[in-house]
């Protein structure tokens, strides 16, 4: 499986599967088994999702050698501090029942992730998880975290999908040798994505699905991705998109369809950080 090299030198697989919105433990767990059964090796979950124990569950019941494995979880708003974002590690990793984490993110840019991003640099360099980074953190937070600490963020997981390609993000990103993360990059489905005329047209050039074209798109652009899906036969569909290359025309002819901004959420609107403030994971 193709990888994309962090600065600190951990090999981060290219495609992944996202557990986000999968709530129902038996479901959650059934997803990723299925995910790991289809070639899938990186898994990402968070504390916020509810679902880690389901995903460690899924994981342990494999059979998969852990060093096969890449397994992200995030820390929440909730928790940003020094002490508590320790506790909420040792609450994930208890949940998921692993010795060590491949990738540790600050889930959002809001309450105190300053002291939170010192308490991960504290488990880095005690060996408790192999890189450190942050998801959601626009270009200015990210240059602000970079130039304040001694270690700088490995991964920034952002939205990043045909209609949204955070050109400017990813400028920024190349600068301070962050890699940028793909969620949603399928667009959640929205804009009635999987119909769009360019993509079908590439699509059945290559007997492929819209889908699969999106993904093959991330992948030749070196972006590692998590798409989500509860469907066994989307699960392979996604993992079966190295067979096919786009030409240089067709990655063109994708780049037009960027609007240029989310309209998933908007992370500089104080309504979004008054509503992920006020959401509360435990007591």
């Amino acid at each position: 499986m193709e990888s994309r090299t962090l600065y600190n030198g951990v090999e981060m697989p290219l495609t992944g599967y996202g557990t986000l919105l999968i709530t129902d433990a038996a479901r959650c767990e059934r997803c990723v088994s299925e995910a790991l059964e289809a070639g899938c090796r990186m898994i990402d979950t968070a504390a916020a999702y509810q679902n880690e124990e389901a995903v460690g569950a899924a994981v342990s019941r494999s059979g998969i050698p852990r060093k096969e494995l890449f397994i992200t979880t995030k820390l929440w708003v909730q928790d940003a501090g020094y002490d508590s974002a320790l506790w909420a590690f040792d609450c994930s990793m208890k949940k998921l029942g692993l010795d060590y984490l491949d990738l540790y993110l600050i889930h959002q840019p809001f309450g105190d992730y300053y002291s939170a991003w010192r308490a991960m640099e504290r488990l880095y360099e005690e060996g408790a998880v192999r890189a450190i980074g942050v998801s959601n953190f626009t270009p200015e937070r990210l240059v602000d975290l970079c130039l304040n600490h001694p270690v700088r963020p490995m991964v920034n997981q952002i939205e990043i999908h045909p209609f949204y390609q955070q050109q400017e993000a990813l400028r920024v990103m190349e600068a301070y040798d962050v890699t940028p993360e793909g969620w949603g990059p399928l667009c959640e489905g929205q804009k009635d994505i999987f119909h769009h005329k360019i993509l079908v047209k590439i699509g059945k050039k290559y007997g492929k699905t819209p889908a699969q074209v999106i993904l093959r798109w991330h992948l030749q652009r070196n972006i590692p991705v998590i798409p989500r899906t509860v469907h066994k036969e989307r699960m392979a569909e996604n993992m079966d998109i190295r067979d096919f290359t786009l030409t240089g025309q067709e990655m063109e002819a994708i780049g037009t369809m960027d609007i240029g901004h989310s309209e998933i959420i908007d992370h500089h609107s104080f309504c979004t950080a008054r509503q992920l403030n006020s959401l509360k994971i435990h007591p």
